[in-house]
């Protein structure tokens, strides 16, 4: 018999008796200079462990702090609780700001490992069944290119296609500051830039998908000129070439080139992605489960974009926790496309999951094991990971 959608879990609630939340665990893994992970264990009463991420929030400290908040709203309530707490959580002291978030988001993740664990069913079956067995990856080495040169950049590009992968992305102009003198220093950079995607492309060959993160550096009319030096490279996508505000900026980009654009890692919640799918910024929206709202929030975005014609990509160079807990919605999607995967960050990157993060041929295999499918691996946490 199928199982009810994850928008029918109140009505499991009052069925299934017991697996109140009891306490909540927190371990920070040193990881480079592009920031450490944070991952969670969220207990229940009676024994279930469920799982989230935290990363990247901007702001280690702040996000620990919410999710110390935001625990007190959990603490004696039914896991199945989910849009329950999705709405006290918005209404919570600080809850906009950009840690407040992901701390929401990552004690999401938590309950909806935790339903699936006490149903006895893999999380991906709450929303709607998996549509395919693995979920495709794209390997962003940005965060592991050193140094962050062209040749540097190409090194790591054919590592990851040596490792399976089909896809590749990098952010090459974050050498670009906010305040850069536009009148005499950017162009420079915008050069090496365009080199080092140049250089990746000529290592990954011609059947390789290559995606290009601005980071949103550019104005307007600096971005239009880069589409264009940019088209001669094939690319699979052109990501956040602006900022999201104003969109008008977006839109006008989008409509003057042929290359697929992408973004939205920073946009949150379904109503902002109502404006930035409506307006035409970009063809692929690109939600973040820790920065959109979590796991509920991607799947209803999704379907906003499914009804625009728009194809999802998840945004998430994160740690393999929130790697399986973004596959689990993903895998349900009809317009999902790729899943982001942050390539060569450590090597003991597949270790911090029991059973280990389980990536064949640039694809990540979906669990058939109850909730998430996982746990965090105690020795590696022992050896690596503080309790904060």
């Amino acid at each position: 018999m199928a199982m009810p959608l994850a928008y029918s879990l109140p009505a499991i609630a009052r069925q299934v008796r017991g697996h109140e939340v009891a306490k909540l665990e927190v371990f920070r893994l040193p990881v480079n200079r592009r920031g450490d992970w944070l991952v969670l264990r969220l207990h229940t009463s009676d024994g279930l462990v469920g799982h989230g991420d935290a990363s990247h929030s901007g702001n280690d400290a702040a996000t620990v702090a919410a999710l110390k908040q935001l625990l007190s709203l959990l603490q004696g309530e039914s896991i199945f609780e989910v849009e329950r707490f999705r709405a006290a959580a918005r209404k919570s002291p600080g809850s906009d700001s950009a840690a407040a978030v992901v701390a929401a988001s990552a004690l999401e993740h938590c309950l909806w490992d935790l339903a699936g664990q006490a149903l006895g069913v893999p999380t991906h079956v709450l929303f709607g069944e998996a549509l395919r067995p693995s979920v495709d990856l794209y390997a962003n080495i940005n965060r592991s290119a050193d140094p962050r040169t062209p040749a540097g950049f190409a090194a790591m590009a054919e590592k990851a296609v040596t490792a399976g992968f089909s896809a590749i992305k990098l952010a090459p102009f974050d050498a670009m500051p906010a305040n850069l003198d536009r009148r005499t220093a950017v162009q420079p950079l915008i050069d090496q830039g365009v080199a080092c995607a140049a250089a990746v492309r000529q290592a990954i060959g011609p059947h390789h998908k290559l995606l290009i993160d601005a980071h949103s550096r550019f104005t307007r009319s600096e971005g239009e000129a880069l589409a264009k030096r940019l088209a001669p490279l094939d690319l699979f996508w052109l990501e956040e070439v602006t900022p999201a505000e104003p969109i008008e900026d977006l839109v006008a980009i989008n409509r003057s080139t042929v290359i697929s654009t992408a973004g939205g890692e920073s946009v949150r919640y379904v109503s902002g992605f109502y404006d930035y799918i409506r307006s035409g910024a970009v063809d692929i929206a690109m939600p973040d489960i820790k920065a959109c709202g979590g796991l509920l929030e991607l799947k209803k975005i999704a379907a906003i974009a499914e009804g625009a014609g728009m194809r999802v990509s998840p945004h998430g160079p994160a740690s393999p926790v929130g790697g399986v807990a973004a596959a689990h919605v993903a895998a349900t999607l009809p317009n999902f496309d790729i899943l982001e995967h942050a390539f060569g960050e450590v090597p003991w990157r597949a270790d911090l999951t029991v059973p280990p993060e389980p990536i064949q041929g640039g694809k990540l295999l979906l669990s058939t094991r109850s909730g998430l499918g996982i746990s965090l691996n105690e020795g590696l946490l022992a050896s690596r990971a503080t309790a904060v």
